[in-house]
């Protein structure tokens, strides 16, 4: 899909490349770090309790934009394999507040570990000028992702 050398690629082209290369970068770093076999769904919710504290059903499915019925499937999950804990709410004890518990903490922390790992390692391979071209890239990268819609 690439344009030949010395040629340019359209906008299309490039597009269509750089959307090909993030996606396939995503899809190995989900694979090579994913060592207790959650779900995309369960390690969504454990990374947002993590950064968010206590949650309601409601609320993590608004913020993952599923339904609140999938949403309580994940949690049921995660609840049944000890990585999130129920408790009542403490200003309003009819809603019920979702967080990690110690177990769920350390799901996060092997996942991230195993994340960096394979990246190092991925990484230790390019030679000094292909790395230096890929941190280039990456600037770039950041600076579309903020740049908004």
């Amino acid at each position: 899909m690439s344009a030949p050398p010395g040629t340019v690629a359209s906008p299309e082209t490039d597009v269509a490349e750089l959307s090909l290369a993030i996606g396939q970068l995503l899809r190995r770093l989900r694979a090579e770090s994913n060592p207790d076999g959650l779900t995309w769904s369960q390690t969504a919710v454990l990374s947002r309790l993590e950064g968010a504290g206590g949650m309601t059903t409601a609320a993590l499915a608004r913020a993952e934009s599923i339904k609140p019925q999938s949403m309580g499937a994940t949690l049921a999950e995660l609840e049944r394999d000890g990585l999130v804990l129920r408790q009542p709410d403490p200003t309003d004890g009819r809603q019920v507040l979702f967080s990690l518990t110690a177990a769920g903490v350390e799901a996060r922390r092997k996942r991230s570990a195993a994340k960096q790992d394979w990246l190092l390692a991925a990484m230790a391979r390019l030679r000094p000028d292909e790395r230096r071209t890929l941190m280039a890239a990456a600037a770039l990268i950041r600076r579309l992702g903020e740049a908004g819609g």
